[in-house]
């Protein structure tokens, strides 16, 4: 395999790295990928090989490791990774999350201390916002971290942290201020993953994602020192937002990778299955079906690749882009890969085909990093703004000026 180049622009080379992750997904993911998913298995040693391709910091910038990559490329290494296995791939865009965080509201020390070994995947990173009680609601977080002279002393639980007890280390996010402070109340921190205090409630038992480990994370007493703050007091939740622009970003990238998949098994299964004396290829109902399904991921892909440019362009409107390409892509994906499934009949039941450890997967992309029930709440409150239209103005023009 060949080490991601982090200079790369062009499209030569982009396909030159698009060609490595696709055989670090054929050899790594692809063939283990339902013995993981029956057996619970965590990957470590593919994801170790991960880091040596450069898979741990994809758009973490090179001064510590990180491959620097924009956007728009990082989406087509999500898809790319997906095809193999999405769970994987999804805990890989956690990671590269975390060390994104670390990387740009860091001080320089602790990006020293955590981001090369983050890069590298010889760490493992947690994110922890979602508490059991708040769900959605994540400027409601009950999580404290009271000042203790020069240290924070953190107290709460952190409900379905994907990775937790395999992290090396863990951003928190933990409220600072009083009672009723809301999102200004809250500050992020790092958190050792051997900590003394920190503690993990047992596997849950998932729809889906068996390969990656999902648990309680829970703080009781946990000191770490006040240099261990991630940014600003009183900045975590910013910090957290930011993220997931990106994180629903590589979602639904991998969204894309497992319904893609679906489809080509679907498309050979119809030229290979005959019934009523002919195969199913020469139904015109099976042909629609595959015209749509392939109609329907492409403009998912488009979406996503929008959103992504707006990222990279730090766009006024990229969090809504995002929240459209996540809510579209993740909804469209799931639907393809369930349709993937009807197509293969009661073998698409079976878990030989590994149809249904797809649809399996892709389930939770719908839930995760924002619900899509709350991504039409970020674009729905932004059309209604004064601005709102004048940003779906510029949108069109900007559209016109790249097909022209």
């Amino acid at each position: 395999m060949t080490m991601i180049d982090s200079t790369a622009v062009t499209d030569e080379e982009r396909e030159a790295i698009l060609g490595a992750v696709r055989e670090f997904a054929d050899a790594e993911l692809a063939p283990h990928a339902a013995e993981r998913d029956e057996k619970h298995l965590f990957p470590r040693e593919s994801l170790h090989r991960g880091g040596e391709l450069g898979l741990g910091g994809i758009y973490v910038g090179e001064e510590f490791g990180g491959t620097g990559l924009g956007r728009v490329d990082t989406v087509a290494i999500f898809e790319e990774l997906a095809k193999g296995d999405p769970t994987v791939a999804a805990y890989i865009s956690i990671h590269n999350m975390v060390a994104w965080m670390i990387d740009t509201y860091g001080d320089d020390e602790q990006r020293a201390q955590w981001v090369p070994a983050l890069a590298a995947m010889e760490l493992f990173g947690g994110y922890c916002l979602t508490e059991p009680g708040v769900g959605s609601d994540a400027a409601g977080l009950a999580t404290t971290a009271q000042r203790d002279g020069e240290h924070y002393v953190l107290n709460g639980v952190k409900q379905f942290i994907s990775g937790a007890g395999e992290a090396g280390v863990y951003v928190v996010m933990a409220r600072t201020g009083g009672p009723g402070s809301g999102a200004k109340g809250v500050s992020a921190f790092l958190v050792p993953g051997d900590a003394e205090g920190l503690s993990f409630g047992v596997a849950e038992k998932k729809m889906g994602w068996h390969a990656q480990p999902t648990r309680q994370v829970i703080f009781d007493g946990v000191r770490v020192p006040a240099s261990a703050m991630l940014g600003e007091e009183g900045r975590g939740f910013a910090i957290a937002m930011s993220a997931l622009n990106g994180g629903r970003l590589n979602i639904a990238a991998c969204s894309l990778g497992g319904a893609q998949w679906a489809l080509e098994k679907a498309v050979q299964y119809v030229h290979e299955r005959v019934a009523f004396g002919e195969p199913l290829a020469e139904k015109q109902s099976i042909l629609f079906a595959i015209a749509d399904m392939r109609t329907e991921l492409q403009a998912a892909r488009l979406m996503v690749h929008d959103g992504a440019r707006a990222v990279d362009e730090k766009a006024p409107d990229a969090t809504m882009r995002c929240a459209m390409a996540k809510r579209f892509a993740t909804d469209a994906a799931f639907d393809v890969a369930n349709r993937a499934l009807q197509l293969h009949g009661g073998y698409g039941y079976l878990q030989d085909y590994g149809i249904e450890r797809v649809v399996r997967d892709l389930r939770v992309h719908q839930i995760l990093e924002g619900t899509n029930e709350i991504m039409r709440l970020i674009v729905g409150r932004e059309m209604l703004r004064p601005a709102g239209s004048a940003s779906l103005q510029r949108s069109g023009e900007n559209q016109m000026r790249s097909a022209s």
